[in-house]
């Protein structure tokens, strides 16, 4: 059996522009594929924390340092610049692989600067 886990997400990354009129995708800072693992041309998930919109798309390559996030194409219509997202890539593996998975996780705040990396999500409390 396969299973389809979270490989690393960029936790509330703050989008920088929004081009319609570019070919679709999302162009991060190199630095932070990167950091999170996620390769140019690989599919992506983005979760927009401000308005709720979900959706898929692919990542492409920005400037090394800018801490550019821009939702171009299509997809341009679900996010706006200050749209806070989370950006997620899933990695699918056997049960053997699932159990000693850890997923590259880095949180950023509203520059897209690193706060903080980690490998766990704690247990949600009730």
């Amino acid at each position: 059996m396969h299973l389809t886990l979270l490989k690393c997400k960029l936790h509330r990354a703050c989008v920088t522009h929004s081009e319609l009129d570019y070919e679709g995708s999302c162009a991060i800072d190199d630095e932070l594929l990167a950091l999170a693992g996620i390769r140019e041309y690989e599919q992506i998930q983005i979760y927009n924390v401000t308005n709720g919109e979900r959706f898929t798309t692919y990542a492409i390559r920005a400037e090394a340092g800018s801490r550019v996030i821009s939702v171009n194409g299509a997809a341009a219509h679900k996010a706006a610049p200050g749209d806070r997202v989370i950006i997620c890539a899933f990695a699918t593996m056997t049960e053997a692989e699932a159990d000693a998975h850890k997923p590259a996780l880095v949180y950023l705040d509203e520059r897209n600067q690193v706060l903080r990396t980690g490998d766990a999500i704690p247990a949600q409390a009730a």
